[in-house]
């Protein structure tokens, strides 16, 4: 069983978390950020992931340090979890309709960070989330995982639902990705011979 725990306290946030791949999409999160909270569960349930994740941090200064730190720390678990990637998929997509909005991300976890990342959201605040900051998650998620991601929302009108497709999507392409193909179990997913 993949899995992985990871502890990382700064002056700004104490974050733990612990992530099961293969689990049954059972999850702990408090970040002290409800939408956050929100998108957090949604990837657990939609990616089959078990995921606990505890945040505390400086959000009387404002929400960027607790939601870049999340994208870290949750960038670390899959690190960690992932070992020496032998045998994954190594690169998912998946595109998802949320009601009116229509998502795509695209992952590949080849060890080459990398972010692309387009939401189409037109407000500050989706319930109590800064949303410019979810980028600044997903370039935490992607420099700690070692990954290339690539996120778009095609078109929608609700920009909860544009956010909520976002991170669907993303939770279904890195169930893909990390999963093992059995007929390449010893080898790396690379002609490089590294990742």
């Amino acid at each position: 069983m993949r899995s992985a725990t990871i502890q990382r306290d700064t002056k700004e946030t104490r974050i733990g978390g612990t992530l099961k791949l293969e689990g049954r999409g059972r999850y702990e999160i408090a970040t002290g950020i409800r939408f956050l909270d929100h998108m957090l569960e949604l990837f657990a349930k939609h990616g089959g992931f078990d995921l606990k994740f505890q945040a505390d941090g400086d959000l009387d200064v404002d929400q960027h340090h607790t939601v870049e730190d999340a994208g870290i720390v949750l960038g670390q678990l899959f690190a960690k979890a992932l070992g020496d990637r032998k045998g994954i998929n190594r690169a998912g997509y998946f595109v998802l309709p949320m009601d009116e909005t229509l998502a795509v991300v695209a992952v590949d976890l080849g060890g080459r960070p990398a972010l692309v990342y387009k939401d189409r959201v037109k407000v500050r605040l989706v319930g109590d989330l800064q949303t410019e900051l979810v980028h600044d998650f997903f370039d935490g998620f992607v420099v700690h995982a070692g990954a290339n991601l690539h996120a778009k929302v095609l078109y929608g009108r609700s920009n909860h639902h544009k956010l909520e497709a976002i991170f669907k999507c993303f939770a279904r392409a890195m169930k893909y990705a990390c999963s093992k193909d059995a007929r390449l179990k010893d080898q790396l997913p690379s002609t490089k011979g590294l990742l």
